[in-house]
């Protein structure tokens, strides 16, 4: 722009302001934002320009001119060799920063089992932003004592502070799925955390402690027992689709809960986990709201209980896949939001139980009765 402003003034009657300093400046602006290749065209425009005005008004003789062209070959000279330092050690801080980020993501968002006692499971995390690992969205899955319990929420808020409430979140609810044996203890553990992480001193500047206190995260926790059924406590969250012999139902709780940080909201009696039949062969979606939000160039929402309908039998990664497929066929591959699924399918009592002696510990299978299934 400013090399076609300046090639502007030369071919104005305004020619007799000289822009050389102009253009000489031109390879060591365009070095701060841009590659090598960048600013070698930077360089050649503003030679270009120099040679041609120097032509047109027939300037040639003059040490000022050949002052000019040799400032213009220093400087690009130079600014090439900077904008290559610069952009290497842009990529190796941007190179660390992802392996930081991939880290971070093993820790908070890792991948659930294959297997989990009576279930079979999958996981997948998708970033509405390019080049990012983890945000909002939170998920997990855990064998416990009690059955399988899973949880998959999404924090109101972007950035480290979400990532932070996330964190908090995820880390109760590992602990307390171990010991607490009621389902919606193991909410209220959540809650609890959450609100000490947005009270922490020292977590977060004061600006971003004002717009935390304001956040809350929507969750659902399930839990799938010994028995046939699925018992779900739901703050707030997107409800679970159920997919059973190519007919999909969403579990929709009886009473609406507020998402967890907005516990001021809750009237009435406490909350209590919600039961739903799980036969074997059926398989349990929990999912964020940027899946069932996603919007084609038409504003449309994605249809998730239509793409999870549409998917043949398959094991539940290649059930996560299918769905991945179809959420960035309808979407463009352009997500506006994170994106978490998790799904399980229930095996039958057999399978279930065996798989359940292999997978815990001797100190508590002792303490479980598994059926005699010889």
């Amino acid at each position: 722009m400013i090399i076609l402003f300046g090639l502007g003034i030369e071919l104005s009657p305004a020619h007799d302001i000289y822009t050389g300093p102009l253009l000489v400046a031109m390879p060591a602006l365009a070095s701060l934002t841009m590659g090598p290749k960048g600013t070698l065209s930077a360089a050649a425009g503003a030679l270009a320009v120099s040679l041609t005005t120097t032509t047109l008004h027939e300037a040639w003789g003059g040490m000022l001119i050949y002052s000019n062209l040799l400032g213009l070959l220093v400087v690009s000279v130079a600014s090439v060799i900077t904008s290559k330092t610069v952009r290497a050690r842009r990529q190796s801080e941007l190179d660390q920063v992802r392996r930081v980020a991939v880290a971070a993501q093993r820790v908070l968002l890792r991948p659930v089992p294959a297997r989990l006692g009576p279930v079979r499971a999958a996981s997948m995390y998708l970033a509405a932003e390019t080049g990012a690992q983890i945000g909002g969205d939170l998920y997990e899955a855990v064998q416990t004592r009690y059955g399988v319990r899973m949880i998959v929420g999404d924090v109101r808020g972007k950035g480290l502070p979400a990532v932070g409430l996330a964190s908090a979140v995820l880390s109760a609810f590992r602990e307390a799925v171990h010991y607490e044996d009621d389902l919606v203890e193991v909410v209220n553990h959540c809650a609890a955390a959450l609100h000490r992480e947005r009270a922490a001193p020292g977590a977060v500047d004061q600006d971003e402690r004002e717009d935390q206190a304001e956040d809350f995260v929507t969750v659902l926790v399930a839990q799938v027992p010994d028995g046939f059924e699925v018992q779900v406590v739901n703050r707030g969250h997107p409800a679970p689709l159920l997919l059973r012999q190519g007919e999909v139902h969403a579990l929709m709780p009886s009473s609406p809960l507020p998402p967890l940080g907005l516990d001021d909201f809750i009237t009435g009696l406490p909350a209590k986990a919600e039961s739903f039949p799980f036969a074997p062969g059926d398989r349990l979606l929990l999912h964020t709201d940027g899946v069932m939000e996603a919007r084609n160039s038409d504003r449309e929402f994605f249809a998730l209980a239509e793409a999870m309908a549409a998917v043949p039998t398959c094991t539940p990664p290649q059930f996560l896949e299918q769905l991945h497929r179809a959420l960035i066929r309808h979407t463009g591959g352009h997500l506006a939001d994170d994106a978490a699924m998790l799904v399980v399918e229930r095996l039958d009592e057999e399978a279930g139980n065996k798989q359940a002696a292999q997978l815990l510990p001797p100190e508590v299978t002792d303490r479980i009765d598994l059926p005699d299934t010889s």
